[in-house]
């Protein structure tokens, strides 16, 4: 296996380096869990592996939990992340893949983002934040910058978490500015690419986000993860049954214009 670490005590290990000194506990915790999702993390990777071509970015790439998927199907991928630990942790977990073509801090807010990034100015024919927008302050401005990078008839991938109403402790907990209704984050990318592709993902893990997250009130995610795990071959039925109208995430693919 070429894509990463073999198994979940690999990388149980190299999170356990940094847990002593990560600024970011919850956030770690999380994708950990997430990272045991194996049927979550496949389908999420496919939903938008129909998008993706040639040269990939992958702006908030964590812990490596869909960039392994991506390179196991043999995409050219520079994987990035702001945070220094995730960015270190990248770096031990995937040095040697011939297949990463590098690994960076990128900072969508960066004052002099375009100055700093002139080498990589339209590199890339895909570029992918999932589960990163809603992290950062101005949203516009992180599209804007993620314009910049993408080659004329670039695809941007867009993944975030549906619904304002929704907002509750985990997303506090996690860093999270807002959710975005579909219309909401269309708008958004609309302002700077094409919109190619808008819909919702997963409408089953609505349920469990409101039990745990609006009635219960818990600030992460633990066991129930793993449970959800399980459902994933009743949740995409379920998205079918709804015409992926209806999800607890939405995922919009912007392409930019092809003349420079």
């Amino acid at each position: 296996m070429d894509s990463g670490l073999k198994n979940n005590s690999e990388l149980r290990l190299l999170k356990d380096n940094f847990e002593r000194m990560t600024l970011d506990p919850i956030g770690m915790n999380t994708l950990e869990l997430i990272a045991g999702a194996t049927q979550f993390n496949q389908w999420m990777y496919n939903e938008i592996k129909p998008f993706l071509k040639g040269d990939l970015l992958e702006i908030g790439s964590g812990i490596g939990n869909i960039s392994q998927y991506i390179i196991s199907d043999g995409f050219r991928i520079t994987l990035s992340d702001y945070n220094t630990e995730y960015y270190e942790l990248l770096g031990r977990r995937f040095t040697g893949n011939s297949n990463v073509q590098a690994v960076l801090q990128i900072d969508l807010l960066l004052s002099d983002f375009t100055d700093k990034h002139v080498l990589l100015k339209e590199k890339f024919d895909s570029i992918i934040l999932l589960n990163v927008i809603e992290h950062i302050g101005d949203d516009s401005k992180a599209i804007e910058n993620c314009r910049y990078l993408l080659k004329p008839g670039g695809h941007l991938i867009v993944l975030a978490p549906a619904y304002q109403w929704l907002y509750c402790r985990f997303d506090k907990e996690l860093g999270h500015y807002r959710r975005y209704s579909l219309t909401k984050m269309k708008n958004l990318v609309k302002a700077h690419l094409e919109i190619i592709s808008a819909r919702h993902f997963n409408c089953l893990g609505i349920f469990g986000w409101v039990l745990f997250g609006k009635f219960l009130r818990k600030k992460a995610l633990g066991g129930e993860m793993n449970s959800f795990d399980r459902l994933v071959p009743l949740a995409k039925i379920l998205d079918k049954l709804v015409f992926k109208t209806i999800g607890l995430s939405v995922i919009v693919t912007g392409k930019r214009e092809n003349s420079r």
